[in-house]
């Protein structure tokens, strides 16, 4: 079976990995530019890009663990981690462009939250010209990237802690802990969360990639002057003199070598916290539960927070796209309009080619990964992750960089094919990310059942094990199709302005004064990727038969 398996693994690597070499290869080869290094050194403003892009990046990734791990440890102790998860879907479903918007909206001098506070208690009848939004300090992107993260490394987290293997191992020594007269908090501190960490070093690493250079967030609510790193680089990749080009493209080696740094410090301290976690561990902590005893079940005060933010961002969505008239400090709008969605629909051409690479790229990369860790030899699988989160690591403006130098080799530039395989490299470490821990622990017994009754191994995959991971399946596919939903960078660049998708429409409005236009276009990317996890919920909901009668 082995033999059989191995040359289709080799077929699925070299199919996904040749390509994701050739554009790192290529991104990377645009840093050899001596005279673009010189410039980037003597521009004025990277140095201070950069301090930006390390506050807001760090802040924003230590606030998103933090919180993240807090969450995690009350769900695990009250035993309630199914409420916890159960509005995840949805505010993963929220395009991050989509959530800065909303933000903006509620945040910004002539926001929400001041129409709300005035006159009455601000005595402002005119919005005052405060830095609310694209403030110097950039603590609108911080809250906005921290708002962001927190769902997905809570959704990673409980990938691993809905394996049974996993989870009766560490509810056995959480209960052995508090045995020895450790409390139930200081117990998952001490014995679950050790483990878990170890885990979710990928998603974390995708957060701190994501957090140090990111474009359409920085771009919608982030500082403007000086920008974060990301946002001058893409600024530099978009002129038309070839020199600045490079000097945006010696911009992205900066945050590729600022990622790394990052990454390796982080981990660093990771295990000394770690080894200085084993030192102490001796000591035992005061049981502030009785043994035996269970803490209240209800979801925390900062979830709840976590949600409300959502809906506050979700509802400005929708009223601002459906609002005319609507002078400060008024709470409400004077005239309601559907202008803004006629203008949606008359470019209903955008909707369909969002909707075609996303349910497209989503297909290729569920297809893909299902074979890869059917075929692929765990050694092989554990080895070569690095090579397929090239793009999930890499920072996205050198990345599009390499695309555009292979969507130009392969004269792909401004073609459908082009823009699909450029998203599907996009989607695909996510995917294969979210589909992981569901699929590598299926229980092994389940086949030899099956083989021992004589059945083949196309029928155990189809009418066995499939169906039992039909929830993961499906929960891995709206993943992938909401991160195709919300690609930015690579549709900007190598749709080469031939086509448009919503993310690029309501980015692009962002920079303008059309409200309503701007709401509609980010609650329709809110909107798709919602159905998708929607469907998926109903695919993956286990089915129950009524017994046939006699």
């Amino acid at each position: 079976m082995t033999a059989f398996r191995l040359p289709f693994a080799t077929a699925l690597l070299l199919l996904a990995g040749l390509p994701l070499l050739a554009t790192a290869a290529l991104a990377l080869a645009a840093l050899l530019d001596a005279a673009a290094w010189r410039a980037l050194w003597e521009d004025p403003h990277w140095l201070r890009a950069l301090s930006l892009t390390l506050w807001t990046g760090l802040a924003s990734t230590a606030l998103a663990w933090w919180v993240s791990a807090a969450l995690l440890a009350q769900g695990f102790v009250r035993q309630s981690l199914g409420p916890l998860l159960r509005g995840l879907p949805v505010m993963l479903a929220t395009p991050h462009a989509a959530l800065a918007i909303g933000l903006v909206f509620l945040l910004a001098p002539s926001g929400w939250l001041l129409r709300a506070l005035s006159p009455w208690l601000t005595g402002f009848e005119f919005p005052p010209p405060w830095p609310t939004t694209q403030d110097p300090w950039g603590l609108g992107l911080i809250a906005a990237l921290t708002a962001q993260e927190i769902p997905f490394l809570l959704w990673t987290a409980a990938t691993q802690l809905q394996r049974d293997d996993l989870r009766q191992r560490w509810r056995s020594e959480h209960a052995l802990a508090q045995t020895l007269g450790y409390s139930p908090q200081r117990a998952f501190w001490r014995v679950v969360w050790p483990q878990l960490s170890a885990r979710l070093w990928w998603p974390l690493l995708a957060v701190l990639a994501y957090g140090l250079t990111v474009v359409d967030m920085a771009l919608v609510i982030g500082p403007a002057s000086p920008p974060t790193l990301a946002v001058l680089a893409w600024q530099w990749l978009q002129d038309a003199d070839l020199a600045v080009n490079a000097q945006g493209a010696a911009a992205g080696g900066v945050l590729t070598l600022t990622l790394l740094g990052t990454a390796l410090l982080w981990r660093g301290l990771q295990r000394l916290h770690r080894r200085g976690g084993q030192r102490l561990n001796g000591r035992r902590g005061a049981a502030s539960t009785p043994a035996g005893a269970q803490p209240p079940v209800g979801l925390p005060a900062s979830y709840l927070l976590l949600v409300g933010l959502y809906g506050a961002v979700l509802l400005a969505l929708a009223v601002g796209s459906i609002a005319g008239v609507w002078p400060f400090p008024r709470v409400w709008p004077e005239t309601v309009t559907w202008q803004a969605w006629h203008r949606v629909w008359d470019s209903r051409s955008t909707v369909g080619t969002t909707l075609g690479l996303a349910l497209a790229s989503a297909a290729l990369a569920l297809a893909w990964s299902v074979a890869w860790l059917e075929l692929a030899p765990r050694r092989w699988d554990t080895a070569l992750r690095p090579v397929l989160y090239l793009s999930l690591v890499l920072p996205a403006v050198l990345w599009v960089v390499g695309l555009y130098s292979l969507a130009l080799q392969w004269r792909l530039e401004g073609q459908w094919l082009g823009l699909l395989l450029a998203h599907t490299a996009m989607v695909l470490p996510y995917v294969l990310l979210a589909l992981s821990p569901a699929y590598l622990g299926f229980d092994a017994r389940y086949a030899q059942l099956s083989a021992s009754l004589g059945h083949g191994p196309w029928h155990f995959l189809w009418r066995i094990k499939w169906p039992l991971l039909r929830r993961a399946l499906a929960a891995s596919a709206a993943v992938g199709f909401a991160v195709s939903v919300a690609q930015y960078l690579p549709t900007l660049y190598i749709g080469a302005g031939r086509f448009s998708s919503v993310t690029t429409e309501a980015v692009n409005l962002a920079a303008g004064g059309q409200r309503s236009l701007t709401s509609a276009y980010a609650g329709l990317q809110f909107v798709l990727p919602v159905l998708a996890f929607a469907l998926a919920a109903w695919l993956g909901a286990p089915r129950r038969f009524k017994p046939a009668h006699p």
